[in-house]
């Protein structure tokens, strides 16, 4: 049992998931009946947790073959590939020594070079398929796809980065053929960079138009998350929480699930069993994390290059900047140039340290943009 219930590091089970019946639903609607599905949300209000909330569904687990592939510290195709059929074995590893060989018997091509542990389970190692055209491995992935025994789900989690890599494969149009000519087979395309979802799938000149049926998520409603939080509260102890102490917290977060559950673990962490938490304690609960995660975001910053770092700093005190390349922004915060402004910005949109809706640009991480304002950590002011 997890003493504490908010849980902050993934899906833990239906136990401590939030609500999403409607979502979950819909989802494993679609799946069953077909569907690819393309599903678009910021990150951190809980895809991710909803498609392993989706695949662990009694209708899903047993008749199906799950996998969700995270491909976001993937760099490029080779890495797209390795990370596609590790975290296909992995999931079939558990299932036994018959279904994990029918998948690496598939494999001709990188067989030879998967390890095996002193019980003889078999492991995806850093440097399997170095040498193989990946091309070759997704084409036996896909084997194994299109003759699996079950039918397979297939979620590749933050799908957008593949137009990031650096070996140009034209990885729209490699795996759409291959989706194509796999009727075993259906997909969950999950994106969080809505801009760049829509234009894969939306865009009439891209391999998957109209391939999919687009799925938005939300925010979850504060209702259904105040019904959820209380109960949850009063776990391991008979702590108490009113309903003005989780509104504020949902606010000040602006409803995104992650930074929610992480100020309501640490004000579950700060009251004591049988007491009762106050609106008072949430500033304490958010000076805590920022304490703690103090030389997480010095170091971030340090690692920055320093064009990056001097616009980041800029948008964070800005809080919120439209027209980011135009001239008041610029001349305001001491930019060198508008293009160099441009570069920097592609740059931290890349490794996510900013966001972009409707041309607004803001500090990607809440807790960032809040350590920043602390005005203890030596970065709160433009210097550039």
């Amino acid at each position: 049992m997890i003493e504490n219930p908010f849980v902050t590091n993934g899906y833990a089970g239906p136990e401590y998931f939030c609500d999403r019946v409607d979502e979950t639903a819909m989802l494993t609607d679609l799946l069953t009946n077909g569907n690819d599905i393309a599903l678009m949300s910021p990150r951190r209000v809980g895809k991710t947790d909803l498609i392993k909330h989706c695949f662990q569904q009694d209708g899903i687990k047993e008749e199906y073959y799950c996998f969700l592939i995270d491909i976001y510290a993937t760099n490029s195709f080779r890495d797209f590939v390795s990370m596609f059929g590790k975290s296909i074995l992995d999931a079939l590893k558990p299932k036994g020594r018959k279904v994990w060989e029918g998948f690496l018997n598939t494999l001709l091509s990188i067989r030879s070079e998967i390890s095996f542990d002193i019980n003889g389970n078999p492991q995806w190692g850093l440097g399997v398929g170095a040498m193989v055209p990946p091309q070759t491995t997704l084409d036996e992935i896909f084997t194994y796809l299109r003759t699996a025994d079950k039918h397979c789900f297939v979620a590749i989690d933050e799908f957008q980065q593949i137009l990031y890599y650096n070996d140009n494969h034209n990885v729209e149009a490699a795996l759409r053929t291959q989706i194509q000519q796999c009727p075993n087979a259906n997909f969950v395309f999950a994106g969080s960079q809505r801009h760049l979802m829509s234009e894969m799938f939306l865009s009439p000149s891209r391999p998957f138009y109209q391939s999919v049926v687009p799925m938005s998520l939300g925010s979850i409603p504060l209702d259904r998350y105040w019904a959820f939080a209380e109960p949850q509260f009063a776990k391991n102890g008979g702590r108490r929480i009113s309903y003005d102490v989780v509104a504020s917290v949902y606010q000040r977060f602006e409803g995104i699930t992650a930074n929610v559950q992480r100020i309501m673990n640490m004000l579950y962490m700060l009251t004591p069993k049988g007491e009762t938490c106050t609106l008072d304690m949430i500033d304490r609960a958010i000076d805590t994390y920022l304490q703690l995660s103090s030389a997480y975001y010095g170091e971030l910053l340090r690692q920055m290059p320093e064009k990056q770092r001097n616009v980041f700093l800029a948008i964070a005190a800005e809080g919120k900047v439209k027209g980011i390349s135009g001239g008041k922004f610029v001349h305001k915060y001491h930019l060198p140039s508008t293009s160099s402004v441009v570069s920097a910005v592609k740059g931290l949109l890349e490794k996510d340290f900013i966001t972009q809706n409707d041309n607004v640009y803001c500090i990607y991480d809440r807790f960032f943009q809040l350590w920043l304002e602390t005005g203890t950590n030596g970065f709160t002011s433009y210097d550039g």
